[in-house]
């Protein structure tokens, strides 16, 4: 692992365009460790490994949150509380929880009341996309010269927020 890497280990909930690009473009930088996907279609993650969009793969939230030291959520904006509450079990403090989502409000709503102490959330909406969608959609410049909004809350740890920030940066945002 180089001296660059702002994020050792990531956990993309939801490997398609927007969390498989965020991975290629972290890998591209040198700025990930190792990338854990999660997702329902076993075909879509199995592609992602064959692609290299992702290092691994776990089919349960939980297991692929496990050690993870950002967890990126780039699955609809309605399941987004039902993904983190599934995600709980696996999450260490000191964990950053962070998503792709177009609208704030209601996600802020149902993730930060569910989260332990010691749990970061940074909502973020990256302005980028494509009309592709699964791992084979995902490539590394989609974030290049693109606004990502963060919305951090009273509740956003500010360390949390300029890992965050950085990472979006690092992408070309």
């Amino acid at each position: 692992m180089s001296d660059n890497v702002l994020i050792p280990r990531l956990a993309i909930i939801g490997v398609g365009l927007i969390g498989g690009s965020l991975s290629l473009a972290l890998k591209e930088a040198g700025a990930v460790g190792e990338v854990i996907g999660c997702g329902r279609g076993k075909p879509n993650l199995e592609k992602a490994i064959e692609l290299g969009v992702i290092d691994s793969y776990r089919r349960d939230p939980a297991e692929a949150v496990k050690g993870a030291d950002v967890v990126f959520l780039a699955t609809p904006v309605q399941t987004l509380g039902l993904v983190t509450q599934q995600c709980l079990p696996g999450l260490q403090p000191g964990a950053i929880i962070t998503d792709g989502g177009s609208v704030k409000g209601d996600v802020v709503k149902a993730i930060e009341p569910l989260l332990p102490e010691g749990v970061h959330f940074v909502p973020g909406h990256p302005i980028a996309g494509t009309e592709n969608s699964g791992a084979e959609a995902a490539f590394p410049s989609l974030y290049h010269g693109k606004r990502c909004i963060l919305t951090p809350t009273e509740n956003t740890d500010p360390q949390a927020l300029e890992l965050i920030e950085q990472m979006w940066r690092t992408v070309g945002s």
